[in-house]
């Protein structure tokens, strides 16, 4: 049973195996240790070994995200909500590429799978409103529109980070699949665009 790592360890190695992980690197015990002050022996005594590590790289992901999304207070417009969320989304990859690129490798499975879930479960709940609102039609499916809003913003995002689209790409888009995305399940065309543009930052902080 892996001991409870201090936290100083602890995120040394977490963010030493995100950052080779991204970059292709070989992961061994030796490479992962180096210049984070840890012995080789710390990784089997804090997470039990590679797998453990791998799991705890990927939970500490999801993590912060959750951290992230549950920082975005809801207001009286749902649909301003579901893309305020979706903004911090993005702007959580941002800040962590590396861990974001790491969440979702399924090389190694999560302990708790509600961690990843969390995330996913806010933004339907956000839509789940908008539809009892009135915004979305009655049979409007809130987990079915979470997947697509959330699939285009990953989809985008994740072309960001890889630099296959710059982001003023994202910027420009994906305010634009949303509408499209919430007018067909519903919404009035110039109310949405007014909660859309209320929720979507004017700029993004640039990746690392």
């Amino acid at each position: 049973m892996p001991k409870t790592a201090p936290p100083q360890v602890r995120a040394a190695l977490v963010e030493r195996a995100a950052a080779m992980l991204a970059r292709r690197e070989p992961v061994t015990l030796r490479s992962v240790v180096a210049g984070t002050g840890a012995s080789t022996m710390a990784v089997y005594t804090h997470f039990g070994g590679m797998p453990g590590l791998w799991r705890a790289v990927r939970e500490e992901g999801f993590a912060r995200l959750a951290a992230r999304l549950a920082a975005v207070p809801p207001t009286d417009d749902p649909v301003r909500d579901v893309v305020a969320l979706g903004a911090a989304y993005t702007e959580n990859a941002f800040a962590h590429p590396d861990l974001y690129r790491a969440m979702f490798d399924e090389v190694a499975g999560l302990a708790d799978r509600s961690a990843a879930d969390g995330g996913f479960s806010a933004l339907v709940a956000a839509a789940d409103r908008a539809r009892a609102a009135g915004r979305f039609a009655p049979d409007c499916d809130p987990e079915q529109l979470a997947v697509r809003v959330w699939a285009s913003g990953h989809g985008l995002t994740t072309l960001v980070l890889t630099g296959v689209l710059p982001v003023e790409v994202l910027l420009a888009q994906w305010p634009r699949i949303a509408v499209a995305l919430f007018v067909a399940v519903g919404d009035e065309p110039d109310r949405c665009a007014r909660s859309v543009d209320a929720a979507w930052p004017p700029r993004l902080p640039t990746p690392p």
